[in-house]
């Protein structure tokens, strides 16, 4: 992508990899600049793959722009089997001009650059209905603020105030940051069981949440779903 010059970040499982939330991912996701020179600069760089689009709908900005994922497989022998699954519209995420601004961009111990989308926007982009999600996004934030807990600028806290998923962990930088937590409880009902030490309710509540986000994100999928379908019976 980057030798393409192709306007992407990663996200996905990968992404979680380069912030310590996983191990493994055998799929490639990117969230893709829906305009006509970077798809042109995207597609020479899947006929370099030697990759094919595997599903409806097909490669084309309408789709990008309505929110579908189009996938495709790798046939390339040095990324043969490899899944890429872009995405340029994403429920509750900014657009793609904002994600690029706020972008981490890592150098790998080979030397190769990556940009990924931040954490903030990962872990917005993780808030769907899918089983697998949820466990991440904890881990994401989790890993975040253990690791930087002990220092954590200002955006930082307000960032574990809002996203933290794990009880023990909201009570303690509840308690680490209280005027903090008590402006941002008001808005989480999460964050304000927490600030009275209350990890049963801190835990009913987060629930809660995962529940509307998961409500939330099927209301989203149904009209593209539908559309899926009729794409599909149309070229069958």
């Amino acid at each position: 992508m980057r030798g393409h010059g192709v306007r992407c970040l990663l996200m996905g499982g990968q992404a979680c990899v380069f912030y310590g939330a996983a191990e493994f991912s055998r799929d490639t996701d990117l969230a893709l600049l829906a305009s006509s020179t970077n798809l042109d600069r995207f597609r020479d760089a899947l006929a370099h793959l030697g990759a094919t689009c595997i599903a409806v709908p097909p490669f084309e900005i309408e789709y990008l722009e309505r929110g579908h994922a189009v996938h495709f497989r790798c046939h390339h022998p040095d990324a043969d089997g490899m899944r890429i699954d872009v995405m340029s519209v994403m429920r509750g995420v900014d657009p793609f001009d904002r994600l690029w601004d706020r972008r981490t961009t890592i150098e790998t111990l080979d030397g190769d650059v990556v940009d990924l989308l931040s954490l903030t926007d990962l872990v917005q982009a993780k808030k769907t209905q899918r089983d697998k999600d949820w466990p991440m996004l904890r881990r994401l934030v989790d890993v975040h603020y253990l690791s930087n807990r002990e220092h954590g600028s200002n955006e930082e806290v307000d960032f574990w105030l809002r996203e933290l998923r794990s009880p023990a962990l909201l009570i303690e930088a509840a308690a680490l940051h209280p005027a903090r937590a008590q402006e941002i409880g008001t808005l989480r009902f999460a964050l304000a069981r927490a600030v009275d030490g209350d990890s049963d309710g801190a835990e009913a509540a987060l629930a809660e949440e995962e529940r509307l986000e998961r409500s939330a994100d099927r209301r989203y999928w149904e009209p593209r779903r539908a559309e899926l379908e009729r794409i599909r019976h149309d070229s069958s």
